[in-house]
């Protein structure tokens, strides 16, 4: 089960489409794909490239740095991690340092909290010292796996939709 952060190539395009497809038939939420549920795969490529250098961002958007997160022994991407360089006013309250998902048919693995760890390490190289996660209160797999990770509950708020969101910080 062991697991590597690499960052998205046109040699994984086929992978990140089937990832996407995944998704998109089972009208699952795509956190930490940036725009990957709106764009074809080479546009999406073209943003995270741009993103991390903070180049072309829409307004309100921070520098963001993408991630695949691939299964060694078979080259399936398995989840997808955003770090975002520093917090907004929207992140600080609702999205978080961090943003990840997993494939729909990888879930309930464990998958989730080894990506994270991986995710915490790339933040800690970025200079982030303290992180930012929150996650939906109905989403008990990811904040099990933020609890692991040692992160502390600090409180919840409401998101425009009724549904609210737990935020957990993470000292490195």
């Amino acid at each position: 089960m062991e697991i590597k952060l690499i960052l998205p190539t046109k040699k994984y395009k086929e992978k990140i489409e089937l990832y996407k497809q995944g998704f998109l038939n089972a009208s699952s939420e795509m956190i930490g794909c940036g725009s990957l549920e709106h764009d074809d795969v080479d546009t999406w490529l073209k943003k995270c490239i741009d993103y991390k250098k903070g180049k072309n961002l829409p307004d309100g958007f921070v520098p963001v740095t993408q991630y695949i997160c691939v299964r060694k022994n078979d080259d399936k991407i398995i989840g997808m991690l955003q770090i975002r360089h520093y917090l907004s006013e929207y992140l600080l309250n609702f999205g978080g340092h961090i943003g990840n998902s997993i494939a729909v048919d990888e879930r309930n693995k464990g998958y989730s909290k080894t990506m994270l760890a991986l995710g915490i390490k790339k933040c800690k190289s970025m200079g982030i010292n303290k992180i930012l996660i929150t996650c939906k209160d109905t989403n008990t797999a990811s904040k099990k796996s933020i609890l692991a990770n040692g992160g502390i509950y600090e409180n919840s708020k409401k998101l425009n939709t009724n549904k609210t969101v737990e935020r957990y910080w993470i000292n490195l």
